[in-house]
């Protein structure tokens, strides 16, 4: 049984999602309903850099549109910019920068009360964002 919390999926995931490299993670994601998983417009912008990255893959080019295409993709609002004001602040404040893509998406998880799905452990130190890890079983 899953929980009835939003899981924001960050691009890596989504990486192993597109690849269907890792079969804990289908399974994962095959077990949140629909209207439970989403991505942030953020992922989407590194999604589709990706794709601009690699003009000449097929199968790049036809699974990233397609995945789009059936997921919640929720905008970048103010409420996720002031918490992205009070973290980058915070970070920078105890020398713990994190990358700006990365501190806006756990930016947007905390704002959403979202659980973010992913691999990347730089996310585990913030204060407050709850993560899965679901390449671990």
């Amino acid at each position: 049984m899953t929980s009835r919390v939003l899981r924001l999926l960050d691009t890596n995931i989504v990486s192993y999602i597109l690849k269907k490299s890792d079969a804990a993670v289908l399974q994962r994601f095959a077990k949140v309903p629909y209207e439970r998983r989403a991505i942030s417009v953020i992922t989407e912008a590194e999604l589709r850099y990706g794709l601009a990255k690699v003009p000449f893959s097929i199968l790049a080019h036809s699974q990233v549109p397609e995945f789009l295409s059936k997921i919640s993709i929720l905008p970048w609002d103010s409420a996720a910019a002031i918490v992205f004001g009070r973290l980058r602040a915070a970070r920078e404040k105890i020398g713990k920068p994190i990358q700006t893509l990365d501190l806006q998406i756990a930016a947007h998880a905390l704002a959403l009360g979202a659980i973010l799905v992913t691999r990347d452990a730089g996310f585990r130190d913030i204060p407050g964002l709850v993560c899965e890890d679901w390449t671990q079983t």
